[in-house]
């Protein structure tokens, strides 16, 4: 005879593993969300869900709201993707970036709220922004800061900002948080930041997330330049389908290595 509750569990592992894909495809789902994309009841979803964030797999944002990667599941990433050194795996696609828009490319990860520069090509123009390597700014004014904070959960980036002062750099730096979020928010929509002399006097750059399995940021590229060449969004946008190329070209590699 079958045994059906040794079926029915198996059944509902399934649906919890799937709905962690689903997770971190997508980075927010409700509940009714789920349901469809699952194909099971809402009841079930909610249930699975709610398991889900019992133990640390996901996090709900608020009451009846959508679910996101928890920090297990992004611990889960991070424990896989630590043992792979992400400057090398990106030195390629830095270096073909450099050439192919002779500009300064950063690699950057965040550090509480600041980002560093881990790793740097310069650009070959006679006038360019040297290297960075090593240097911490804070994450707020600089297009990889950006980048990164805007693909963080909203409990990470509360947890970072709320209540806090913004420390200006220089006269363009966002100095309070509902400019941030903004920001952040115009970064979601199109999929990089700019930063117009935020960070530094005279230098901008254009930036975009390297994301992990889970959807959640590992660091962000960057394309740095002298302010002169790119005074305004209008000429950052110019800039941004090459670095959002190449974050994508890095994260298949990161992934290739899993």
């Amino acid at each position: 005879m079958p045994n059906n509750g040794r079926g029915a569990g198996l059944s509902s592992v399934d649906n919890a593993l799937r709905l962690l894909a689903l997770i971190g495809e997508h980075q927010a789902l409700r509940v009714a969300e789920a349901a469809d994309l699952l194909g099971v009841a809402r009841s079930t979803a909610h249930r699975l869900l709610n398991s889900l964030r019992e133990h640390g797999f996901v996090l709900q944002d608020r009451p009846g709201g959508a679910y996101r990667p928890g920090p297990v599941l992004t611990e889960i990433g991070l424990t896989a993707i630590g043992r792979i050194d992400i400057r090398r795996v990106a030195a390629q696609v830095m270096r073909d970036l450099a050439v192919r828009t002779q500009e300064t490319i950063s690699l950057s990860v965040l550090e509480g709220r600041d980002v560093r520069f881990i790793e740097c090509v310069e650009g070959t123009r006679s006038v360019r922004v040297g290297s960075r390597t090593g240097l911490a700014l804070p994450a707020h004014c600089t297009a990889a800061g950006k980048a990164i904070l805007s693909a963080l959960a909203p409990v990470e980036l509360d947890r970072r900002y709320a209540g806090r002062e913004l420390p200006a750099r220089t006269p363009a730096s966002p100095t309070d948080r509902a400019r941030l979020d903004r920001e952040l928010a115009e970064t979601r929509r199109t999929g990089y930041a700019v930063n117009l002399e935020e960070g530094e006097p005279g230098i901008s750059a254009v930036g975009a997330p390297i994301r992990d399995l889970t959807g959640a940021p590992l660091g962000a590229l960057a394309i740095i330049v002298p302010a002169g060449r790119v005074p305004d969004r209008a000429h950052a946008v110019a800039l941004a389908p090459a670095v959002i190329e190449a974050t994508t070209q890095v994260e298949t590699l990161l992934r290739a290595e899993l």
